[in-house]
């Protein structure tokens, strides 16, 4: 784990939409500048799928020089959400029943208690005000349910997400947890930590590399080109190294946990109709859409700026598809520039 994350111990109670109460949590996070005497200088970063909290490791070029993000006059922060297995209160945590990890008890999750639980550490650091929060995917539509639950938030940037989690989208996800479910070791999601299900969460992440890029954008890269050493198409060695990369990084009940979060993504639930919901959103909003995201459609952008009353859209080109927003820096450093300084511009 990067060296500069800190975690913190909160003594307070959190109960998740499924109704099970935390008596206390771990919330793993990293800031970057200085909180002002107003507590107000905020910019809150949301992490994606198998994100971590070192946000400058994988929003890098939002850090670098001519990037949105300043340390010099920002509070940046960077929280890791519940069910991951980076530092947060997870299903690698001890459950306090067992004194075992919490593996596969380890209770349901939604996008809202990402929210829920993030507000903890917000309120503990006395934070009154947020300027803008940040995100892409998962941590966008973490970002999109912040601005309507949180009136802290002034502002929101989405990049490559919408106001529910497609079937299309879902669909991808139960084929992922099916490999999952598939490796011997998975028994029901609890496994020996010397044999976790590495070769099932490998594959999932292969499927997910698949609808992360484009067609054009494989062809491009790897052609029908061999891997020198093996044989192996190129394609197949990379999706082969991506697989065991992340198996050898994460857990396998997280991965299970934090994409049926992201199925429960709906700003309608339980609240009316998106129009209604989402009407009533009158802060500023940023939507960044890139035309090559099979993933998340460029169209889900689109609909989401039509139902913001006060929103921007961004339809940007690269050949990188859902990827993009982690890499077309440039591009989202110039939309973003241009949103927060009509953010300054209307201020008192």
């Amino acid at each position: 784990m990067n060296k500069n994350i800190k975690i913190t111990t909160l003594n307070k109670s959190w109960t998740t939409e499924s109704g099970h109460t935390f008596p206390k949590v771990d919330i793993a996070w990293k800031s970057w500048g200085t909180l002002n005497e107003n507590r107000d200088n905020v910019i809150l970063i949301c992490h994606a799928l198998t994100g971590h909290a070192a946000a400058d490791e994988w929003f890098s070029g939002l850090f670098n020089e001519g990037g949105i993000l300043d340390p010099e006059n920002q509070f940046i922060l960077c929280i890791n959400i519940p069910g991951s297995c980076y530092g947060s209160t997870g299903p690698t945590s001890i459950n306090p029943k067992t004194n075992k990890p919490w593996q596969a008890d380890f209770p349901a999750l939604t996008i809202r208690d990402f929210v829920s639980f993030q507000q903890l550490l917000l309120d503990e650091l006395g934070i009154q005000s947020i300027e803008l929060v940040i995100g892409g995917s998962l941590g966008g539509m973490t970002a999109l349910e912040f601005a309507i639950i949180d009136d802290r938030v002034k502002a929101a940037a989405l990049f490559a997400m919408g106001k529910a989690h497609s079937p299309w989208a879902i669909g991808i996800s139960e084929a992922q947890r099916l490999a999952i479910y598939a490796d011997e070791n998975w028994n029901e999601g609890f496994y020996d930590s010397n044999s976790p299900p590495t070769k099932g969460l490998s594959a999932a992440r292969a499927m997910a590399m698949i609808t992360y890029r484009t067609p054009d954008n494989y062809t491009q890269k790897f052609g029908r080109e061999v891997h020198p050493k093996k044989d192996l198409y190129q394609v197949e060695s990379y999706l082969n190294y991506q697989g065991k990369k992340l198996g050898g990084r994460f857990d396998a009940n997280s991965y299970i946990i934090l994409t049926k979060a992201m199925d429960s993504h709906d700003v309608s639930r339980g609240r009316g109709s998106f129009e209604e919901v989402l009407e009533n959103l009158h802060k500023p909003v940023l939507v960044v859409g890139f035309e090559s995201d099979l993933l998340y459609p460029l169209n889900e952008q689109q609909e989401l700026a039509e139902l913001i009353p006060n929103s921007r859209l961004a339809e940007l080109k690269s050949p990188y598809g859902h990827d993009a927003f982690l890499i077309e820096f440039d591009q989202l450093n110039t939309q973003l520039h241009s949103f927060y300084h009509s953010l300054t511009e209307v201020k008192p």
